[in-house]
């Protein structure tokens, strides 16, 4: 038993020998070698190229005309100042906007542009600071914006809603 104590002490005293360190190496070289490898075959287009990406390469310099535009009329509003309460960042908002309209349908909407700043006007009020705020928040203010002008001007006669100042100062 003491012979087995010694031959622990013994072989507790030595260093362990250290591993080569060519796995290693040879593992990065490797990694390298193909990270550079995929990111060319993506890049070129040898893979993960959408199917007609040589088509459109080979008909680079045939492009279909585009086709023409329908008639648009537009129908200008007049800017707005509202006010914000107290506890806003801003003090006020000024927004300008223009509708879309059917052609032929200008004088219609014209006309009633009173009742549409009225709403436009009263909605605009009624929206908490913390949504005018938001810039996300636009693309559902002017979703219901543009249901109410419908509302007020029948509907089919105003297509769009186009906003061309919204700023908060």
């Amino acid at each position: 038993m003491a012979e087995a104590d010694a031959a622990l002490e013994t072989t507790g005293d030595e260093a362990p020998k250290k591993g080569s360190k060519l796995g290693l190496i040879l593992g990065v070289v490797l990694a390298l070698v193909l990270g550079a490898g995929g990111f060319y075959a993506v890049y070129s287009g040898l893979i993960l190229a959408p199917a007609d990406a040589s088509h459109a390469e080979a008909e680079a310099g045939e492009h279909e005309p585009a086709t023409a535009l329908g008639p648009v009329a537009f129908v200008p509003l007049e800017p707005l100042v509202i006010s914000l309460g107290k506890g806003a960042t801003s003090q006020h908002l000024r927004f300008r906007a223009q509708l879309e309209v059917k052609p032929g349908a200008e004088a219609d909407v014209s006309a009633l542009s009173p009742r549409v700043m009225d709403v436009l006007n009263s909605y605009l009020r009624a929206v908490s600071v913390a949504d005018l705020e938001d810039p996300t928040a636009l693309i559902d203010l002017r979703a219901q914006m543009l249901r109410r002008i419908q509302l007020v001007t029948g509907d089919g006669r105003v297509k769009d809603l186009l906003i061309m100042e919204f700023v908060l100062n």
